[in-house]
C-alpha cells in the first residue's frame, strides 16, 4: 500500500550544539523562514527552532544538554546514516558564495556533477552537509 502523504515534503529533524550558530547558517545565509520556537516535549526538554523552506519544515532541536555523542565528520564516505541533504536551487553560485563569505565549510566546490546538472555542497556548524543542485 505504502505511505499516504498529507503533505507533499519530509520534514526534516536535525539535532543542534548552538541555537545561535544554527539559526546564523539556516535562517540567516540559507535564508529559510523562521516560523517559530517551541519546546521540546521529548529528551529532556529544550527547543525547536522550526525554519521552513518551501514546503519542507526544518526543525532544529536544542537539547537542554547537549547530547554527549555526534555524528563523525567526513561526510558522505566516513558513516553510514543520514549524511546530508539536497535543495534544488536556481542560485548554486550566488548559494556557494554566500556561505563562503559568512565562513561556512565548502566541503564540495561547484562542480558538474553529469551532464546539465552542477552541484555544491557546505557543511553546517554541526558538521552536517548540505547539498544545493541547479539543473541546466
Amino acid at each position: 500500500m505504502g505511505v499516504q502523504l498529507a503533505k507533499q515534503a519530509i520534514d526534516l529533524g536535525i539535532v543542534i550544539r548552538d541555537s545561535e550558530a544554527s539559526l546564523r547558517f539556516y535562517r540567516d545565509t540559507l535564508g529559510f523562514d523562521h516560523v517559530a520556537d517551541i519546546p521540546m516535549p521529548l529528551g529532556g526538554g529544550g527547543t525547536m527552532h522550526r525554519l521552513q523552506c518551501g514546503e519542507t519544515l526544518v526543525k532544529l532541536v536544542k537539547f537542554d544538554e547537549v547530547p554527549p555523542a555526534a555524528n563523525p565528520p567526513g561526510g558522505l564516505s566516513t558513516a553510514t546514516g543520514f549524511r546530508y541533504f539536497t535543495m534544488i536551487v536556481t542560485n548554486l553560485a550566488e548559494m556557494m558564495q554566500a556561505c563562503e563569505a559568512a565562513g561556512y565549510k565548502v566541503v564540495v566546490s561547484t562542480r558538474e556533477a553529469r551532464p546539465g546538472v552542477t552541484i555544491g555542497m557546505v557543511e553546517d556548524p554541526d558538521g552536517n552537509w548540505v547539498e544545493f543542485v541547479q539543473n541546466g
